[in-house]
């Protein structure tokens, strides 16, 4: 009689915190419906036309931006920009490196010559797996308002949002709010919470059915091969060049130890010559130290 051996091996769950998975979902032609649906959640505001800057290709997310910061550009029918980025791991630079990155969505959409008050808004939203802030709050947005009188609001052309998904693991959030039904999805950590954003909402349950054909295809599990390889071939990296700078550190301070060490002897040399009252020519030329070197060790 013959054991049947089980593959007991697992495969990694994708889901949409994964940043590869997320904007190469919510771009595909398509899915316009989904991130729409998902946009009106936050802005609340009635989207009609929505103009994906760039279609992801997995092929091309393979080799050409496997490693960098992985987002997605969308302008709506009134001329606004939506930015929305999924973060897992703390970079400690979130809020320095958004301030420059909306600085630059900003001018590179605004026409020389044109009129300042024609420059298209900017809405950032960020999705993160983990918790920036110490408030218990899961969702948070950005304002800009004077120092002096807080309850004046500033007419600003950049908007940040900020949605911990820890926090909103932890929480009790409201299953009729639309928000809470698509963090419930993107956050996949629940089933009980998304079976109930499924009931409520029709495009959850067809987005749902969408991803899991998504992530279960192929290409996906390529794609995720290979930003598991290039994530192997950044730390080698990272290791090889802080071995490489440690060594290089070593060597240096060996070698200006010993300058400093030659310098001493000089010094001492210098000393005992004068004490024997030799020119200061002579003894700059024995030690080799300047003229302005000697005169102080007077």
């Amino acid at each position: 009689m013959t054991n049947k051996v089980e593959d007991t091996t697992k495969k990694k769950k994708l889901n949409l915190k994964n940043d590869i998975i997320f904007k190469a979902f919510f771009s595909r032609k398509g899915n316009e419906k989904f991130l729409i649906d998902f946009l009106n959640s936050i802005l609340k505001i009635k989207i009609t036309d929505i103009q994906i800057m760039e279609e992801v290709n997995l092929e091309q997310l393979s080799t050409k931006e496997k490693g960098g910061r992985l987002d997605i550009q969308a302008i709506l029918n009134d001329g606004m920009i939506v930015n929305i980025e999924m973060q897992m791991k703390d970079q400690k630079n979130m809020e320095q490196r958004n301030d420059i990155y909306e600085a630059k969505t900003i001018s590179r959409h605004f026409a020389r010559g044109e009129d300042y008050r024609k420059a298209n808004e900017v809405v950032s939203i960020y999705i993160l797996n983990y918790n920036l802030f110490g408030f218990d709050d899961y969702i948070l947005d950005t304002i800009k308002v004077l120092n002096k009188y807080r309850e004046y609001q500033v007419n600003s052309i950049s908007k940040e949002y900020y949605i911990q998904l820890p926090r909103f693991r932890n929480a009790n959030p409201d299953m009729d709010n639309k928000l809470n039904q698509w963090l419930a999805l993107i956050d996949d950590e629940d089933r009980g919470k998304i079976e109930m954003a499924k009931e409520k909402n029709e495009v959850i349950k067809e987005a749902e059915v969408e991803i899991r054909y998504f992530t279960e295809s192929e290409k996906a599990r390529y794609l995720e091969d290979m930003r598991d390889l290039w994530e192997s071939d950044r730390v080698s990296e990272l290791n090889y060049e802080k071995e490489i700078a440690q060594k290089e550190g070593m060597e240096k301070g060996i070698k200006e130890g010993r300058k400093e060490g030659r310098k001493k002897e000089k010094i001492e040399t210098a000393k005992k010559l004068l004490a024997k009252k030799m020119s200061m020519e002579d003894i700059e030329e024995i030690t080799g130290l300047t003229k302005e070197e000697i005169e102080k060790l007077k």
